[in-house]
């Protein structure tokens, strides 16, 4: 976990938002020894795969049943502290794609997520935050996407500007979504 630490420290946040998140972080991981693991219910670490095509003007978004949202992928830690192969895993796993790191080794974007109460596998799952770290992932659009049943209804590719509207989120859709649109326009190429 010390590693998962030094990364999110040398983190350098791109707005308020991020800042203040990246101090939530540090500080309930320094006060939180189980803070990978969902048996911490007030927080927990996951991650996000952003999911870009080649040429990045395409993102894969899954139809997230829990959020009733075309959503990103990703999922809980889970014990592990590499979340870079979470979200790659997670990725994979949701969307029947081949994802790989855009940017190896390096958070692309970080928040903090409330999570509503919610029903999972007939058990109720209290509200609580996910502290997490997003990747910037790219997948050949021309794959056959396989949706995960269990989690999602659906999986589908989207022009960025799509990406803006289908999602019913609208905290999710201005303060992340957009942001990581931006960042990837921004990046060199």
């Amino acid at each position: 976990m010390q590693k998962l630490r030094e990364q999110i420290a040398a983190y350098q946040p791109a707005n308020e938002q991020e800042a203040a998140d990246k101090q939530l972080m540090l500080s309930f991981m320094d006060r939180n020894p189980d803070c990978l693991n969902r048996s911490n219910l007030a927080a927990h670490f996951s991650a996000s795969g952003w999911i870009v095509n080649k040429a990045r003007d395409r993102v894969l978004l899954c139809y997230h049943k829990v959020y009733d949202s075309w959503s990103w992928t990703g999922g809980h830690a889970d014990g592990e502290s590499n979340l870079e192969a979470v979200a790659i895993r997670e990725a994979n796993e949701e969307t029947g794609v081949h994802a790989v790191s855009v940017i190896p080794g390096q958070i692309f974007s970080l928040e903090c997520l409330y999570v509503m109460g919610h029903e999972k596998r007939g058990a109720y799952v209290p509200c609580h935050l996910h502290l997490n770290l997003t990747y910037l992932l790219e997948a050949d659009d021309a794959e056959t996407l396989v949706a995960n049943q269990e989690e999602n209804a659906g999986v589908r590719w989207f022009s960025t500007e799509e990406a803006l509207t289908r999602p019913t989120e609208p905290w999710m859709v201005e303060r992340v979504y957009r942001k990581l649109i931006q960042r990837v326009e921004n990046l060199p190429r």
